[in-house]
């Protein structure tokens, strides 16, 4: 008789994999793909692959356990036709729910590769025997995931939205405002901070919309509309490379609503 879902350990041994397990395989934080597949099972899966693995159990709304498996060697010699391809370059190719359980599995790949040892006593790590999380065992401190409160504004103008282009990762479409909310600030305080920080504008009323996990690399984006108050679009070079007003009908490139809380702000937008 199979055990109940919620009394399946988190961490897991190979004798916890079942048949209809569905693998999804990490390297050097990279997804192991088969062509367009980026999912795997028992008999599309080389066992040799896991043998050393850590494995760590998804939960997935569908009910199917996705099982992360983070790999300490190269899989390609013994996967032929199998390739690296980063999650970001998934954002658009696969699915949401594909997309949020991998988005998991590589945030918790961060997490295990950056507190193998106690940042406390520098004592080695263990799983925990049934949370997610890693105790030391010297001094049996405790580190559970960490995730980075951030906010993402779109700020409004009667028809008109700003929006802006990242000087980062060579971007080519245009997005909302965001930033990481800083110590003792409230998120509205932070919509205030970063939004005159990156283009010199100040807001008035804030409205919450929406929110999202974000895998890059472990962000709870929490999503906001702002109200244009006063000043002029003045972007900060380092972080802004353009930002301007757009409105319906001259919209540059921008997020999907259908993966992406930037994306959802400006559909809302348009859609009042």
């Amino acid at each position: 008789m199979l055990a109940k879902e919620h009394s399946r350990p988190i961490f897991l041994t190979p004798q916890h994999i079942r048949l209809d397990d569905t693998f999804i395989l990490f390297f050097e934080g990279q997804i192991v793909c088969d062509g367009l597949v980026s999912t795997w099972t028992i008999e599309t899966i080389n066992p040799e692959v896991i043998i050393g693995a850590q494995l760590l159990r998804i939960p997935q709304d569908t009910g199917q356990d996705l099982i992360a498996a983070y790999l300490d060697s190269s899989p390609l010699d013994m996967l032929p036709g199998a390739e690296l391809r980063s999650l970001r370059s998934m954002l658009l190719s696969e699915s949401k729910e594909f997309f949020m359980g991998a988005g998991v599995a590589n945030q918790l790949e961060e997490w295990l590769s950056g507190h193998k040892f106690c940042g406390s006593c520098g004592g080695s790590t263990r799983p925990h025997a049934s949370e997610r999380a890693l105790v030391c065992l010297p001094c049996e401190r405790h580190y559970y995931p960490r995730i980075n409160p951030c906010v993402i504004v779109l700020v409004v103008r009667e028809d008109k939205m700003l929006l802006a282009k990242s000087s980062r990762h060579n971007a080519d479409f245009y997005s909302c405002l965001a930033g990481f909310m800083e110590v003792g600030e409230s998120p509205e305080d932070t919509v205030r901070r970063e939004v005159f920080e990156e283009v010199g504008i100040k807001v008035g009323r804030i409205d919450y919309l929406s929110s999202q996990s974000w895998p890059f690399p472990s962000q709870l984006m929490l999503g906001f509309i702002a109200q244009y108050e006063s000043g002029d679009i003045t972007p900060e070079p380092s972080e802004i490379a353009d930002a301007k007003w757009f409105g319906p009908d001259d919209l540059p490139n921008v997020p999907s609503a259908r993966i992406s809380v930037a994306g959802k702000l400006i559909s809302h937008f348009l859609g009042r």
